[in-house]
């Protein structure tokens, strides 16, 4: 089975000017990202999906990199234009910014999808004490291990009894690549509108979305305090030991 990673990379970022190109012990953001999801042994190839000639031009002697359209309303609708050009059997998207991002989990999120073939669309969770506020999104999910719904409301709501336990969305995702092609034409969704959730118009057009619970402490880098954290994490990492010389 051929499994592709896909990988949506915009240079302008909102809190942090250029953040994939920022540096951790060395090495830009986007480049640990991309290294080490080349240490999965579940995937094929690792590609970058890109709007920058700044960002090929760094990345390049890592991962095959396309130049994708500006103007696409999300990371999803970017690989998506992406994957047309290439054949796989699942694409795996990888937000650039989680530089520290562990390659088991990867590993697990496949082999998770390969045994649930009815699930169009695979996205794992962490479990959590903590609803994260809204800029966290949160996952209710059946005993199937289907999605119910995303929101980013502090779901669900302990009305009777004290909720302890909420579903966190990750930001690694797998495709089935009629899903993504599915997903791609289809317009913005009413709930996504409301949610801010790209995966809700997914729900709202009937994909089948399964997940399951991953342990990790990998996070995309958002903040200059994200930033500050991945860089004091990076210091003691196992994984980058494994590539710190491939600059």
């Amino acid at each position: 089975m051929k499994v592709v990673a896909l990988l949506p990379a915009r240079l302008k970022s909102q809190r942090i000017k250029e953040k994939l190109l920022k540096k951790i012990m060395g090495i830009p953001v986007i480049t640990h990202t991309i290294l080490r999801a080349k240490l999965s042994k579940s995937l094929s190839e690792v590609i970058i999906c890109t709007d920058s000639k700044k960002i090929e031009d760094c990345v390049k002697k890592h991962a095959k990199t396309f130049i994708s359209k500006k103007k696409h309303n999300n990371g999803t609708e970017r690989i998506a234009e992406i994957a047309k050009k290439i054949k796989a059997d699942l694409i795996i998207d990888i937000h650039s910014d989680e530089a520290i991002i562990d390659p088991k989990n990867i590993n697990k999120l496949i082999s998770f999808h390969k045994k649930h073939k009815e699930f169009d669309i695979v996205v794992p969770h962490k479990v959590s004490k903590q609803s994260g506020g809204e800029n966290i999104v949160k996952i209710l999910v059946n005993k199937l291990k289907q999605v119910l719904y995303f929101t980013r409301s502090s779901a669900p709501h302990g009305f009777r009894k004290k909720n302890t336990k909420y579903l966190h969305h990750l930001d690694i995702i797998s495709f089935k690549p009629s899903a993504l092609k599915k997903f791609s034409l289809l317009k913005k969704s009413h709930l996504e509108i409301i949610e801010g959730i790209e995966l809700m118009r997914g729900l709202e057009n009937n994909l089948k979305i399964g997940s399951f619970p991953i342990k990790t402490k990998s996070f995309s880098i958002n903040t200059p305090k994200d930033l500050f954290l991945a860089k004091k994490i990076m210091k003691k990492d196992k994984y980058f030991k494994l590539y710190e010389n491939k600059k």
